[in-house]
């Protein structure tokens, strides 16, 4: 019963769209979180990204294959998988780090989907390892494809646009 993201906003729940990410920041968590964001508003990369991300069903505890999406708890959504997995990789960060960012640094958990008001969900290390470890690099290649050409044909476009005189 896994979902790549919860369609309808939770009450005091910032857009992903309209976190303000600070433009002159050199760290690189703001540059990961701006990536994420450009996936999110373009909406037909973002649905490209998430048919990809909605691949990403963990095997049954029992090992008898894939686990139903319709059936059990609902699990974390791959939004979320993506957010820590892309936070993990770039940031070449252990899973300690990853928790204490996801529980504790204000814009990525808006990025997750967090309310900033009474919203006090915190993320357990195991339930960060069993669900990152399932952002497998098969499944990163493949949007890290999908990003690099949305980046080609914008580039194209950009190219094909005459310039103003200066």
């Amino acid at each position: 019963m896994r979902t790549v993201i919860q369609p309808q906003l939770k009450f005091g729940e910032t857009d992903i769209a309209a976190i303000v990410l600070d433009p002159k920041s050199r760290d690189d968590i703001p540059q990961l979180l701006r990536g994420l964001q450009y996936i999110y508003t373009e909406v037909s990369l973002r649905q490209r990204v998430f048919a990809i991300l909605e691949e990403m069903i963990p095997d049954r505890a029992n090992g008898q294959g894939k686990a139903n999406r319709q059936t059990g708890r609902p699990g974390m959504e791959q939004w979320k998988i993506r957010v820590l997995g892309v936070l993990r990789l770039g940031l070449d960060a252990d899973y300690d780090r990853i928790q204490e960012l996801a529980n504790q640094h204000k814009t990525i958990r808006q990025m997750l989907g967090h309310s900033d008001w009474l919203d006090e969900q915190e993320y357990e290390l195991q339930t960060i390892r069993d669900n990152v470890s399932l952002f497998t690099p098969e499944l990163l290649d493949r949007i890290n494809q999908e990003v690099v050409n949305a980046g080609h044909s914008l580039l194209k476009k950009s190219r094909g646009k005459p310039q103003s005189p200066r």
